[in-house]
């Protein structure tokens, strides 16, 4: 296979926007990647949409046609990818790999999801189609009661405390306050969030991920197509892919304190860039709640099981840390716009590994990881990028 390149990258802030429609989030996040990536717009050969419920929450399937109008690409090959939360990050690699195996130079892939208009009930009602509707939505068992199950059985299991937990959004809100495209700039402490209001035991308002509008997008190309791309450091190359799957509920698994699909996808994607865990400097990871952040961590090799919380606590996933996480702010503080969440992951590593991050950027940082997940772990995606020298 060819290697594939971002080339561009363009994103909205993250928020509710009520005077904002899909088209238009649309419009703004894929009209700036175009130009990010400095292309006439007759160079893309297709285009790659991540959605989760549009059809629901806006009355709006078809996302791909859509996509393709509103960046005045109507008449090229278009598609929308659907893997709940997962969403943009299989339209990422569905887009890479259309552009490795040849069929086209150059794409766009984008995500996109408008939330913030509709009632918490309906948002709730929406995103539990992401879980098993008939053995455990259906029945009561929302995302955040899943989840709380799970941070129980890890604090039972590895002897995890409430203030290690709830250190996961302090550090995620303080990165978010250096992020202008953040939806949260608010600073927390550990007594807040225990403090805060209960959703599901352990968990308060502070441990949940936000309700978001927005939409973010890349120009992907072929890398041998793309003169002194040595030379160009807005040029990142996808190195390493990865795509894992797992039981749509968790009432199959042996192990609710481990995601079979992260680990999965997370060899396919150190496989393919001939690395492993010890080599990535910063990550993007899948951060739906408070738990789920610690426990991806260690499922992707950065730290010993049990453990992921304690690093936490001890500066390691801090920006100046050993491995920094979620320098955006994550899902808990940069926002969680269902469909666009994976592509904002890659779109925070681009700019990190441009050493285009700002106040937030981390030093000689050359290899990025976003990580992606889809409802209770059923899918995830991985992508690892890295600077051209």
């Amino acid at each position: 296979m060819r290697s594939v390149s971002v080339i561009g990258i363009g994103e909205t802030k993250m928020g509710s926007f009520p005077e904002k429609s899909i088209r238009s989030m649309i419009r703004e996040a894929g009209s700036k990647a175009i130009e990010d990536a400095g292309i006439d717009k007759s160079q893309i050969g297709a285009v790659y949409m991540g959605n989760f419920n549009s059809s629901y929450w806006c009355g709006q399937s078809h996302i791909g046609a859509l996509a393709a109008e509103e960046l005045e690409l109507t008449g090229k090959p278009h598609q929308r990818a659907e893997a709940a939360c997962a969403s943009a990050g299989l339209a990422f690699r569905q887009g890479m790999l259309a552009v490795a195996c040849g069929l086209y130079d150059v794409v766009i892939v984008g995500g996109v999801e408008k939330m913030t208009h509709v009632s918490t009930e309906a948002v709730t009602y929406g995103l539990a189609g992401a879980a098993d509707y008939e053995y455990e939505a259906g029945i009561g068992a929302t995302f955040p009661s899943i989840f709380a199950m799970i941070a129980n059985r890890y604090m039972y299991e590895y002897g995890t405390t409430r203030d290690q937990i709830a250190a996961v959004p302090v550090q995620s809100h303080e990165n978010a306050l250096l992020n202008p495209d953040a939806q949260m700039h608010k600073s927390i402490t550990i007594e807040k969030v225990k403090a805060g209001f209960p959703v599901a035991y352990p968990l308060t308002v502070y441990d949940c991920s936000l309700i978001s509008d927005g939409s973010a997008f890349a120009v992907l190309a072929a890398t041998e197509t793309l003169k002194d791309a040595g030379k160009n450091k807005k040029v990142i190359e996808i190195i390493g892919s990865g795509h894992g799957g797992d039981s749509l509920g968790i009432a199959k698994r042996e192990n609710i304190t481990s995601f079979a699909a992260t680990k999965l996808a997370a060899n396919e994607a150190y496989k393919m860039a001939g690395l492993t865990a010890s080599d990535v400097d910063i990550a993007e990871v899948h951060d739906c709640f408070s738990i789920t952040q610690i426990i991806n961590t260690e499922d992707l090799g950065f730290f010993k099981k049990g453990k992921g919380s304690q690093a936490v606590i001890e500066g390691q996933t801090a920006i100046a840390g050993k491995i920094p996480v979620n320098t955006s702010g994550g899902l808990k503080a940069k926002g969680h716009p269902v469909g666009a969440t994976g592509i904002s992951q890659i779109f925070e590593i681009v700019m990190q590994l441009r050493e285009e991050a700002g106040e937030r950027q981390v030093k000689n940082a050359e290899i990025g990881l976003a990580h992606n997940l889809g409802g209770t772990a059923a899918t995830c995606l991985i992508h690892i990028l890295k600077r051209r020298q």
